[in-house]
């Protein structure tokens, strides 16, 4: 999947050099952050990291356009900052992402002082959720199947490696013909509700002891470490998670963009300059009468 994806990145990127119209290079520079079971809000700033991005966009006409991009990003969150602080679970987990979408603008750049834009489309995404124990050690969280991924019927193992919907809304300032700013919000529709590793329900902790070992029975349930809290691990089916809440994620900060296009013309225009002035120093000279 992520061979053939590289392909239509590869594909696009050389048809937009061969087309030599409106082929820009983008740059990302914000925040990502999480919804899901640790973290309710749909859209928020708490907790959430520093993120960054790299692409290409090319315009199909004056108010669409497809892009490409490359973001890295970390989500994160604690049940100490949340409601049910009882449960005490808490992960982080590196995000990087390709994708491909298109964008609508709601009038021809340049012909307002701010352009409003839509977007939607395709990406493959890796993560990887992690935790640390009591004694500072870290634990990635997929191997552990903390619910009982793996080894319980109805509960299959999730993959590190997904696709998504991205889609979102953003505005753009152009600064000249050649450079536009902008500020834009973009939420990952996923497939999975365990990008936190937490879903459905606890499961019981001698079949998660028998399958995954202690370590697994200790992070799926973290009550214990808080003082005063309960040292009874839930019973059987209790809910440790909500299958109906599912996560998200969403990338939110400033672009810039630069076209590429009076680049390409500018350098490949003096080059044939030079080359006919070196040319113009070795011709012979007329014959003088």
């Amino acid at each position: 999947m992520k061979k053939h994806f590289l392909l239509i990145l590869l594909y696009f990127f050389v048809s937009s050099l061969q087309a030599q119209k409106s082929l820009n290079v983008d740059f990302f520079l914000g925040t990502s952050n999480y919804s899901g079971d640790l973290q309710e809000k749909r859209f928020t700033f708490s907790q959430a990291h520093l993120a960054g991005g790299l692409g290409l966009s090319y315009e199909i006409t004056n108010q669409i356009s497809i892009r490409t991009a490359f973001k890295l990003g970390k989500v994160s969150a604690t049940d100490s900052k949340g409601r049910n602080r009882v449960r005490n679970l808490n992960f982080s987990s590196m995000i990087t992402e390709g994708d491909v979408d298109l964008q609508y603008f709601f009038s021809p750049l340049g012909t307002n002082p701010f352009t409003p834009y839509g977007f939607i489309g395709i990406a493959v995404y890796h993560f990887s959720p992690y935790t640390f124990d009591s004694t500072g050690q870290k634990y990635f969280l997929k191997p552990l199947s903390t619910e009982g991924e793996g080894f319980i019927a109805g509960r299959p193992n999730y993959s590190l490696t997904q696709l998504s919907i991205p889609f979102g809304a953003g505005v753009k300032l152009s600064l000249s013909d050649d450079i536009n700013v902008g500020l834009e919000v973009g939420i990952r529709k996923l497939f999975t509700d365990y990008l936190d590793d937490v879903s459905t329900s606890y499961v019981d902790p001698n079949l998660l002891l028998a399958n995954r070992g202690a370590k697994a029975v200790e992070l799926s349930y973290r009550g214990d470490e808080l003082k005063g809290g309960s040292q009874t691990y839930p019973r059987v089916g209790q809910i440790r998670g909500s299958p109906n809440y599912k996560d998200w994620y969403y990338f939110t900060g400033l672009t810039l963009s630069f076209r590429l296009n009076d680049f390409f013309n500018n350098t490949k225009q003096h080059y044939k300059q030079r080359k006919v002035k070196k040319h113009s120093q070795w011709d012979c000279p007329g014959n003088v009468l």
